[in-house]
């Protein structure tokens, strides 16, 4: 995550999903801007969403309000300013700048996880996504999550929301593959994909609700009778989803 990514339309996308994870405040979340240097490219310039309310302001009238204040001026597109406003319910931030060098950031993901103790849900957020060749410690390794942070922070509890901008391949290989190395870091968890035109974001969840499905039609003969009762639900069409059991 850079400063300069701050109303971005992916921007928009993100904090509407998390948002909706949150449940109103129900479901604690971490957030780890995984924090980079600004630079000079033009990424975060997707902002003329913001001048078509009627099309856009629907999906979260209150989230897309706060961005385009952030965005109307450039000493506001910060980081300080989504944390302050709120837009996340009850959420806990880590905003340390990540560093390259292997020690450095073994100390940060480190006080990350401290920081995020109650949290329920962490999400990552780095500049591109799940890690590729370029091995923990090179330069511009900040702009990845590798998949063995991914198993020690599943492995302590939570659950995970990835952040991941889609490269210049073919989509659904690219998912498919991304999917499976997600489960040879949690094995057992439960993998949604939330797709946008530019980025995916992966949720990797304890199996809690698989479980429970499965007791509900375990046992016959009156022994127990499982049911799902249902929850509210939001509608909406900016983010596209699929479960990956």
């Amino acid at each position: 995550m850079k400063h300069q990514y701050v109303g971005d339309i992916s921007d928009y996308r993100k904090y509407a999903l998390l948002r909706a994870l949150s449940w109103g405040g129900a479901n604690r979340i971490g957030v780890c801007w995984m924090l980079t240097p600004d630079d000079v490219s033009s990424d975060g310039g997707k902002l003329a969403y913001l001048q078509q309310p009627d099309r856009y302001r629907q999906f979260d009238p209150q989230l897309f309000d706060i961005l385009a204040h952030a965005a109307s001026e450039s000493d506001r597109r910060r980081l300080q300013t989504i944390e302050d406003s709120g837009i996340v319910p009850a959420a806990t931030y880590f905003n340390e700048l990540l560093p390259d060098e292997r020690a450095a950031r073994a100390a940060y993901m480190a006080g990350c996880l401290t920081t995020f103790e109650a949290a329920d849900i962490v999400f990552f957020d780095p500049d591109n996504g799940l890690e590729v060749s370029l091995a923990k410690g090179r330069k511009n390794s900040s702009k990845f999550l590798y998949l063995d942070e991914i198993t020690h922070f599943y492995g302590t509890g939570k659950s995970l929301l990835i952040y991941q901008h889609f490269p210049r391949v073919e989509r659904r290989t690219f998912l498919g593959t991304s999917i499976e190395r997600l489960r040879s870091s949690a094995a057992d968890a439960l993998i949604w994909t939330f797709a946008t035109a530019h980025v995916a974001f992966f949720l990797v969840v304890h199996p809690v609700a698989a479980a429970a499905t499965e007791a509900c039609g375990l046992w016959e003969g009156g022994f127990i009778a499982g049911r799902y009762m249902g929850s509210s639900r939001r509608s909406g069409s900016i983010i596209d989803s699929a479960i990956h059991a």
